[in-house]
């Protein structure tokens, strides 16, 4: 154990132990988990400890094909789980108020998770011009169809819609162009935000400061194409592209900020 536990930051132990004891139970006791809904990165977790045990199988689902956010099941090999249900509902959020088409994702996830349902119970959340639609574990749905009256200061409806009628908001990037030094970690992450070095390095180290979904407490990491950084508090960006260096010698990069 103590070998599997060095592939992991330590902040993961826990969840390493929770996927440990699925698969575990998935080939000693021949059981069938349907977990919450994962991160990226909690799914790559999942996936790892299952392709080490040769006696289970994963598969996820988010509701939709380019999910971020989904519910794996964990089952022994010999089972089909094409046909397992996700346990997965759709809520379509919609208000009168003319405050609604100001709102934003963190608007409807705080809203949401102040009903009482845990950060595990959601998967993606997509807001569009006139409804939000949110993906919910199917147990808490009723739950939260019966509860959320109101998001932000907006008076709002609920509704359960079919997945099929899910309309989704693909993630859109607002792209910038930069300079730096070096691709490492801290520098990238003063300049996407306009802080100051010495403002990113602490957060950095006390672990407020994720790539690709895993936490990342070394301020010179070196950052490459295709990682995905978020800083609490400020948001998530991505490297799109390493452009080359210049004259002076500093790297062009293209970066994405979620917006």
């Amino acid at each position: 154990m103590a070998d599997l536990y060095s592939h992991f930051h330590p902040d993961e132990h826990r969840f390493v132990d929770k996927a440990q004891e699925w698969i575990a139970r998935a080939v000693e006791q021949h059981a069938v988990k349907l977990t919450d809904f994962l991160d990226p990165r909690q799914a790559f977790i999942v996936q790892s400890l299952a392709n080490r045990e040769g006696d289970v199988q994963v598969r996820f689902d988010g509701g939709y094909e380019q999910a971020e956010r989904k519910r794996a099941i964990v089952a022994p090999a010999y089972r089909d789980i094409d046909e397992e249900e996700p346990g997965i509902g759709l809520l379509c959020i919609t208000s009168d108020d003319t405050k609604f088409t100001q709102l934003d994702h963190g608007d409807f996830l705080g809203s949401l998770l102040g009903v009482g349902i845990k950060r595990d119970k959601l998967g993606d959340i997509h807001v569009g011009d006139g409804a939000c639609h949110c993906l919910i574990a199917s147990e808490m749905i009723d739950y939260v169809h019966l509860h959320l009256q109101q998001v932000h200061r907006a008076h709002v409806q609920t509704e359960m819609l079919p997945l099929d009628r899910l309309q989704a908001a693909l993630p859109s990037l607002e792209t910038m162009g930069l300079t730096v030094a070096s691709l490492r970690l801290d520098g990238i992450v003063s300049d996407v935000y306009r802080l100051s070095r010495a403002k990113v390095l602490q957060p950095i180290k006390s672990g407020r400061c994720k790539v690709n979904w895993k936490p990342e407490e070394d301020p010179s990491k070196p950052l490459k194409e295709g990682d995905v950084v978020s800083f609490q508090g400020f948001g998530r960006f991505k490297l799109l592209e390493v452009e080359g260096e210049t004259k002076k010698g500093r790297v062009r990069l293209k970066i994405g900020k979620f917006v």
